[in-house]
């Protein structure tokens, strides 16, 4: 409001209105045998659409699910997204990886299936023909039998992003492939858990293993035998 009154000239200033501190950012994500196990007990209709938003991290409800075959490039392996379909209105492209070309490329023969019997859909995923919807009861139910009840279907976009960043990824074109606009959201997203700490950890041995192994036994311990 107080913004609005500055555009419209009625204020010169307005007051700082500090932004309370949020307590209940979701730090969920799927490791790669957890999502395995959840695609084992979801119907097979939706395991492409998981998938597919494992892979890219882009938005199920917004541009996994209205995706179009006319939005497909097989001959340059991308999926493109044009400015205005997306949450953040700018246009961007993810190049296919091979899971994901072999992913589009069996939902492209069910398509072709389904033209031979008359049954034509625009949509890349479907349900025999017909377009996804809501798909939370079978969700929820595939979450509890894969033992990680409570999840949601925008995990997944966590989860992309932090497989991005570990694959090495620089951080600017992993926002750019998953659309996200600013740093801080992106950086909310990718999430560090027990097993990256753990793995920090054995970098850190290797390293300073390879340091301390060139040092006398009675030079351990003294900070200035390190080399810096």
């Amino acid at each position: 409001m107080f913004s609005l009154a500055m555009q419209a000239g009625k204020l010169h200033a307005k007051p700082h209105i500090p932004m309370l501190h949020e307590t209940n950012v979701r730090t969920e994500f799927f490791e790669r045998g957890q999502f395995g196990d959840l695609c084992g007990h979801l119907p097979a209709p939706l395991r492409p659409v998981v998938t597919f938003a494992y892979l890219t991290g882009w938005r199920i409800d917004s541009e996994v699910l209205p995706l179009e075959w006319r939005r497909v490039d097989f001959n340059a392996r991308t999926v493109p997204l044009n400015a205005g379909t997306t949450k953040n209105g700018e246009a961007r492209v993810f190049p296919m990886t091979t899971e994901l070309y072999r992913l589009l490329k069996a939902q492209q023969q069910q398509a072709d299936a389904l033209k031979v019997r008359g049954v034509i859909c625009p949509r890349v995923f479907t349900r025999d023909g017909a377009p996804i919807k809501d798909f939370r009861k079978a969700w929820e139910s595939g979450c509890k039998a894969a033992a990680c009840p409570g999840r949601i279907p925008h995990d997944l976009r966590r989860t992309a992003v932090r497989n991005l960043v570990r694959a090495g990824v620089p951080e600017r074109v992993a926002m750019q492939l998953t659309g996200h606009k600013t740093r801080s959201v992106f950086e909310r997203y990718n999430i560090v858990s027990e097993g990256d700490l753990t793995d920090a950890a054995a970098r850190l041995s290797v390293f300073t293993g390879t340091i301390l192994g060139t040092m006398e036994p009675d030079q351990v311990g003294t900070s200035s035998a390190i080399p810096s």
